[in-house]
């Protein structure tokens, strides 16, 4: 499933640009057109050399969607020994890209913020809700990783050639199952999950959703089944006009690969309205997102429905950007990552550009939900602008176990461990620089928990710029 959206190329100049994921094999070097045309003359005909593209260096033409299919055949036989094709009108994904996807999976499921599913096998298990024709993620994951996979899929064409692609790879085959969820009917649940999602992002009617979005997790997942994760690349788009609009790419696709009534955050809600259903069957549940203006409230809708830890990030293949979110409802083993700058006790940052409805009060207000949603218990004062953050006894005793204050050795931290600690850990602050512009200063009370306490900043700085500064814009 899924379509494209062309990234903004503005950024803040003293912000470095976001790269390929460190573990992408394509991170250093992209691919070599040439090179890979000499080896498989099937691919040939699709790349010419340009004068203006860096002093002759190869190309190939994106938009011609047999150049694109040829490249994605080539790249994963030649980097990853996997057999492929699509017939055309299917959706043709580009592998740098999806790989991505699945490297930022291996980064969530080998943290150690939320712990292994104690009945979950040794083998990593992962469900691909619409695989499509392609069923690139679980052949990408188990040629890379190992891992297992069920893929989803709802039409004729997409399952046969899901299939096929299985079925090409004999050394894969054992890890993938394609499973049509097509023959799971639509629950009176579902219905109306999906009416309130588009009435909340498009003008199409609702009696039209039903039978375009069809079964997603509920009842496509079987009662025993046990995941580490699920992933999608949902329909961007509301319809396939709209995914006609960028010009730069191949608008291959079916249209259910492609669009739905309410777009991406139609079809997204569903998948979160499923996972309060199915919250003891996954590790995690992961989305890709077309448009970071729908993070902010899809955000929200995983922390309604009750997620413990929510995360997103941000994928990036040449020129297009698409976001990552994962959320999970299992309580987390530790609060947060530790630092790698120790020792500081002071951080700052600032929003900018804000309406005039967002002042200092409901900043204020929001960083007080961000700490309270991550368990800690909150002091806050309306009159100076700030708010105390106390740690527990047992988030300060893990942090100090974690190496979270300078290094010392195993005396030291168990001498710390039995003196009790007082008072708050840290204090945020909002200053009013001027109309439109918040200063945020945290302050570190606790030398303890200084990694804790720095992790935590970055991720309310994240949370606010987020929710503040895009709203702005």
């Amino acid at each position: 499933m899924g379509g494209g959206r062309k990234r903004r190329r503005q950024r803040d100049c003293s912000d470095a640009p976001p790269t390929m994921h460190p573990r992408n094999r394509y991170a250093s070097s992209a691919p070599d057109f040439a090179a890979l045309a000499a080896l498989y003359p099937s691919f040939a005909p699709f790349v010419s050399v340009s004068a203006s593209a860096g002093g002759g260096r190869a190309t190939v033409d994106f938009t011609d969607f047999a150049a694109t299919r040829e490249l994605t055949r080539v790249l994963l036989l030649h980097d990853h020994g996997v057999n492929w094709w699509i017939p055309d009108g299917q959706l043709c994904p580009t592998v740098p890209n999806r790989s991505n996807y699945i490297h930022w999976i291996e980064d969530l499921l080998s943290s150690d913020l939320i712990p292994r599913i104690s009945n979950s096998s040794e083998t990593v298990r992962g469900f691909d809700i619409g695989t499509g024709a392609n069923c690139i993620y679980p052949l990408l994951g188990a040629s890379l990783l190992g891992w297992s996979f069920v893929g989803s899929e709802v039409t004729d064409v997409a399952l046969e050639w899901a299939k096929k692609n299985v079925e090409s790879n004999p050394h894969l085959a054992g890890l993938i199952e394609i499973r049509n969820a097509n023959e799971v009917p639509c629950s009176s649940k579902s219905e109306t999950v999906a009416e309130e999602a588009v009435r909340e992002s498009t003008s199409e009617p609702v009696e039209n959703v039903v039978r375009s979005i069809p079964p997603i997790l509920v009842g496509v997942v079987k009662d025993s089944e046990i995941f580490d994760f699920c992933m999608c690349n949902p329909p961007f788009f509301e319809s396939m006009e709209e995914a006609g609009l960028n010009p730069k790419t191949s608008c291959a696709g079916t249209a259910e690969e492609m669009a739905c009534p309410g777009g991406e955050q139609a079809f997204i809600t569903l998948i979160i309205e499923d996972s309060a259903s199915l919250k003891n069957s996954f590790r995690w549940f992961t989305s890709m997102v077309g448009r970071k203006a729908n993070l902010k409230l899809l955000v929200s809708k995983a922390r309604a429905v009750g997620a413990s830890v929510v995360k997103t990030t941000e994928f990036v293949q040449g020129q297009t950007a698409r976001w990552g979110l994962a959320w999970s409802f299992i309580a987390p083993r530790k609060m947060v990552v530790r630092s790698s700058i120790p020792g500081k006790v002071h951080y700052s940052f600032m929003l900018q550009g804000l309406h005039r409805g967002n002042g200092a009060f409901q900043v204020l207000k929001s960083a007080e939900a961000f700490f309270c949603a991550s368990n800690l218990s909150c002091k806050t004062d309306s009159l100076s602008f700030s708010i105390d953050v106390t740690l527990s006894d047992e988030q300060t005793e893990a942090a100090i176990l974690d190496g979270d204050d300078l290094p010392g050795s195993i005396e030291d931290n168990s001498t710390k461990l039995h003196s009790t600690v007082t008072g708050a850990s840290f204090r945020i602050s909002v200053f009013e620089q001027m109309p439109g512009t918040l200063l945020i200063r945290g302050s570190l009370l606790n030398k303890s928990v200084s990694g804790t306490f720095s992790s935590l900043f970055s991720q309310l700085e994240e949370t606010l710029k987020l929710e503040f500064v895009s709203k702005a814009r």
